[in-house]
């Protein structure tokens, strides 16, 4: 989710860098929070990822600190965008050498930063990690038979089951870690205890200092890519802080003193033909590149919401042109029918879009409510349920996440205006995170289907199985269809190029704009914000090869966010 808590202004005016005109010996005019002796014209200061304090330094338990997984822990390789293939990185190959064999090759050379050398018992021993119960990919285990070290650099893999978009999107999504360190922490302590804050990294970077509000990273010498593929990133320090209120980033990003944002941040278009000058992904409309999709999200275990009929007249009913316009003034657009991000848009179906799709009308809303026998027998101008009970749903967002809420009081708006009693409820960010996994909730919004190597990965959060007490990361609706599920899993497995993966991907789309598990709204932006007074040379959708996102949220630097480091350059 992209989060937006309002927290206390942890680096006010005079706890960040000084604005733009310093020198490269100038030291930043920082609080006791920054780093005062850092050079401004060597440091990139961020903000919007962070929402809390760093945490645990942690790959294993998933600790949140910006950066460990990108400028620290590295992939083994990365996704590109915009060849939309999964590209080597710390592997120099991978290829399926059997049916159910991948073999990857590590590049010769790569040093852990304290000195020895990356080998194929790192990524074993990685891989072995996932054994423990309680580890976030320990689910391969049920379809990986092993991982073998043939010699220093070569790894092998094999398979119960050849999941091929699966493994792909796990080659990309998780890091390797050192054996030689890791190996001395017990099970507790990988799952649960805080690990050494001066990680052992194969990453451009180290870490140079943290607090409460910031951690700071330090250029490494010797970072392997810059032989290998000729990459040199171009900041020495990179100082993230801890996101506060977006008018305040707002004010620090014109006058140059935070170089990227992040964060959500309305009325932004208003500021980029300012001085300094300010960019965004987009020059125009919609501004931000679209990474997620936004999903009202129904629990299909209670009526009317286990109604297929009942749902699609809902999604008649809500429109998101108003939401895309009064809610993000046009920086972002409406969702596809499908859900399907515009990355996949080759996959549409037009016919069964036709067939199947919806768009706002609210007229076709209310047939559809009377044709399924949805009736306001009391007069109160709200439909009963088949049973003639009252209807009376609520829609819970997180306080604070201010489009969100906005967003959300323009859907029950919609739905009440067809007959749909809904109202909204605003509750702590967390206690939202909890009704979603234990299912204690009517509808809520939420957009943790994103950009991957396949569109696998958003049928999977739509009708992943069984539906468990607990709903950790998917299928959150907890809609039960088994014919889906078998469709999700198949796709799993075939290659891109194989002529079964499009149909399997058409006969999913109809399901998924016929039962409605979910009803897509808008697409999410990859929010970002950047200021040209320091660096300068911002990754762009309007360039010629975009595809790299000026993003440091934690899953972007598998997609190669890495790349923007290497590509900024400092201004003049």
């Amino acid at each position: 989710m992209t989060k937006r808590r309002h927290l206390p202004a942890l680096f006010a005016t005079a706890a960040l860098a000084t604005a733009a005109g310093c020198t490269d010996d100038e030291a930043p005019e920082v609080g006791r929070y920054a780093n005062g002796d850092l050079p401004r014209g060597e440091t990139l200061y961020s903000t919007g990822t962070a929402w809390g304090p760093p945490g645990d330094f942690n790959p294993i338990s998933a600790g949140e600190v910006t950066g460990l997984n990108g400028l620290g822990y590295e992939h083994l390789f990365i996704f590109d965008t915009v060849e939309q293939r999964i590209v080597p990185w710390l592997a120099e190959a991978g290829e399926w050498i059997a049916e159910r064999e991948f073999r990857v090759q590590l590049r010769s050379g790569v040093k852990w930063s304290d000195g020895k050398p990356l080998t194929a018992e790192d990524v074993v021993f990685t891989f072995e990690l996932g054994k423990i119960d309680g580890v976030p990919y320990a689910n391969i285990w049920d379809w990986l038979d092993s991982a073998e070290a043939v010699d220093e650099l070569t790894v092998l893999f094999r398979f119960s089951e050849a999941r091929q978009q699966e493994w792909d999107n796990f080659l990309y999504t998780n890091e390797i870690v050192p054996k030689h360190v890791f190996e001395a922490y017990t099970q507790e302590e990988l799952l649960t205890g805080p690990l050494d804050p001066n990680p052992v990294v194969t990453g451009p970077y180290s870490v140079h200092s943290f607090d409460e509000t910031q951690v700071t990273w330090v250029k490494r010498d010797g970072w392997w890519a810059t032989e290998a593929l000729g990459l040199e990133v171009q900041p020495r320090y990179i100082v993230d802080f801890v996101t506060t209120g977006h008018a305040e980033i707002l004010n620090l990003l014109i006058e140059g003193r935070i170089d990227l944002a992040n964060n959500f941040m309305p009325g932004i278009d208003d500021f980029l033909k300012g001085e300094p000058e300010l960019s965004t992904f987009y020059d125009k409309p919609p501004f931000m590149a679209p990474v997620n999709t936004a999903m009202l999200i129904p629990n299909t275990t209670r009526q009317p919401l286990d109604d297929p009929e009942f749902r699609r007249a809902m999604a008649y009913a809500i429109s998101p042109g108003e939401i895309v316009d009064e809610v993000y003034g046009g920086m972002v657009s409406e969702a596809h029918p499908t859900g399907l991000l515009p990355i996949w848009e080759r996959y549409y179906d037009a016919e069964a879009v036709s067939r199947h799709g919806f768009v706002f009308e609210p007229y076709t809303a209310l047939d559809l409510l009377a044709a399924a026998g949805y009736k306001d027998e009391d007069g109160d101008g709200f439909v009963e349920t088949l049973d003639g009970e009252p209807i009376a749903l609520q829609l819970v967002v997180p306080a604070g996440w201010t489009d969100w809420e906005d967003a959300a009081t323009a859907i029950a708006r919609d739905l009440n205006d067809v007959g749909i009693n809904v109202t909204t409820s605003f509750i702590e960010a967390a206690e939202v995170d909890a009704v979603r996994v234990n299912g204690d909730f009517d509808m809520l919004i939420n957009n943790a289907s994103g950009v991957t190597n396949s569109p696998w990965s958003h049928f999977q959060y739509l009708f992943e199985l069984p539906v468990r007490d607990d709903q950790n990361r998917a299928n959150f609706s907890r809609w039960e269809d088994e014919h889906a599920w078998e469709l999700t899993q198949e796709l799993s497995t075939l290659p891109s190029d194989d002529p079964r993966y499009p149909e399997v991907i058409a006969e999913l789309q109809v399901i998924a704009m016929r039962d409605l598990p979910a009803i897509p709204i808008w697409y999410n932006g990859a929010w970002s914000q950047a200021c040209n007074a320091v660096w300068t040379g911002w990754p762009s959708g309007d360039s010629a090869a975009p595809g790299v996102y000026p993003s440091f949220w934690g899953h972007m630097w598998g997609l190669g966010s890495v790349r923007l480091l290497t590509e900024i350059r400092r201004a003049e």
